[in-house]
């Protein structure tokens, strides 16, 4: 098997960048690239399929246990020449001071993946050898196999980084990535991008693997990635010769976009037909018995989602008639009584829960955290927990009761909680974005609440 993590020496290095260059030369030479991110990211995981043609996979430690993430690692490498992972922050950041927990270089320990370290080269020449000597030593048990010097200013500058680093550290250096002025992700909200504008990025998608080509052994790079597969399993779904009947509309648009593939094809392995609609442009709903709306930029939207009558009542009327509804952080947006902007704009939603979605600066909520439940719900019996990850700029604002206290442990050891979740019996909305696999299980409950309407 051949796969690489490309980590970094800390966030801003280039990750996304070299992984977008890489997987568009691999693709130029005909090999099947399968893209990987560790954690719960969905923005990279956009580009990765926007520049490679093929879905992402989320290797997320904090929701996955070892056996399953392994698991989906293994499933997904079945029919890949090469596994190209990008990992998250610097090599060695996970939660809190704790290095080996959910951090990049923790995720190729534990898939026995090789890494290949970017560091910026900027303003360095020498002091570099003493920057990878030190991510080496961290911790041993860590393939460092390969280096990539990002921001060199030369070839002469680049060749005095690759002898210091070659000579202290007795590690491959690859190549190097000039800078790319001429060359940025377009700036979005959040990364937006929406599909047509992608088909107008290819020619820019080739001009960077150009780059990576010209200046980085790709060859070398590929002999690196040699490794083994480690063991994994992943869990048995819930099964019923019912669920086979059973239809999920999903919402896909601009607007709501954010789902992990594996989430969906576990439904489909299930049993379950999937079939997809648009708040922003249908005007009815598919026949269906469950509802997936996940997450995206419903604030972007708003005065499409609010000009949609047809679709607001459309969700409304399956709500009330008991069809069985999951969403996520935008879906939770678009479910409520109204979202206000920054400006004070107030835009009707749905209105299947009481609450007021309102914009604000900066991030309300960042981060992993763990949800225990305060009642039954759509997805957790009481006292059942859950794990995900919130990332939103609006707090809901409701006299619903919360089905759910959410707990954040914080660097330092500090213990935050706050209350989330809210629907009822046929209904679960909140911010937190969750991965099936976590407990396969725990989709009986939407699924059997689906089949009281077959």
């Amino acid at each position: 098997m051949k796969a690489i993590l490309i980590g970094g020496a800390q966030s801003g290095t280039g990750k996304t960048l070299l992984t977008l260059g890489l997987l568009r030369v691999l693709a130029r030479r005909g090999l099947r690239a399968q893209p990987f991110k560790c954690g719960p990211d969905y923005i990279d995981t956009g580009w990765h399929e926007a520049v490679s043609g093929i879905a992402s996979h989320n290797l997320d430690a904090y929701m996955l246990g070892a056996d399953t993430l392994n698991g989906l690692f293994n499933r997904h490498m079945q029919t890949a020449d090469v596994g190209v992972i990008e990992g998250v922050m610097g090599l060695y950041d996970g939660l809190g001071s704790d290095g080996g927990d959910c951090s990049s270089a923790a995720l190729a320990k534990q898939l026995g993946v090789p890494v290949v370290l970017i560091i910026d080269g900027k303003a360095v020449s020498t002091s570099a050898a003493a920057t990878v000597l030190g991510f080496q030593l961290f911790d041993p048990a860590v393939n460092i196999a390969g280096i990539i010097v990002n921001r060199v200013s030369s070839a002469n500058h680049f060749n005095l980084i690759k002898t210091a680093i070659t000579r202290y550290c007795d590690l491959p250096v690859l190549g190097y990535l000039p800078p790319l002025s001429d060359w940025a992700l377009p700036s979005r909200h959040l990364g937006l991008v929406p599909a047509q504008e992608n088909r107008r990025l290819e020619a820019q998608w080739d001009q960077l693997a150009d780059a990576v080509e010209q200046h980085i052994d790709i060859d070398c790079l590929l002999r690196l990635a040699d490794c083994q597969s480690a063991p994994g399993r992943l869990p048995t779904p819930p099964a019923a010769p019912r669920y086979a009947q059973l239809t999920l509309a999903l919402a896909e648009d601009e607007a709501f976009h954010f789902y992990y593939p594996d989430n969906l094809q576990l439904l489909r392995d299930i049993g379950v037909r999937i079939v997809l609609f648009s708040p922003l442009n249908d005007r009815e709903l598919p026949a269906c018995q469950m509802i997936y709306l996940g997450g995206g930029f419903p604030e972007l939207f708003a005065d499409r989602l609010t000009a949609n009558g047809a679709m607001r009542a459309a969700l409304l009327r399956a709500g009330l008639q008991g069809t069985a509804i999951y969403a996520e952080c935008g879906g939770l947006m678009y479910l409520g009584t109204s979202l206000e902007d920054q400006q004070g704009r107030v835009f009707p939603m749905v209105g299947l829960l009481r609450g007021v979605s309102r914009m604000s600066e900066g991030l309300k909520r960042f981060g992993y955290c763990e949800g225990r439940a305060l009642a039954d719900n759509l997805l957790t019996a009481r006292g059942e927990t859950l794990r995900g990850h919130e990332f939103h700029h609006s707090e809901f604002i409701t006299d619903e009761p919360p089905l759910f206290t959410l707990t954040k442990r914080a660097a330092g050891g500090e213990v935050k909680q706050w209350p989330g979740g809210y629907g009822d019996a046929t209904l679960l909305a909140s911010y937190l974005h969750v991965h099936f696999y976590q407990r396969p299980a725990l989709l009986r409950r939407w699924l059997d609440k689906g089949c009281e309407l077959l």
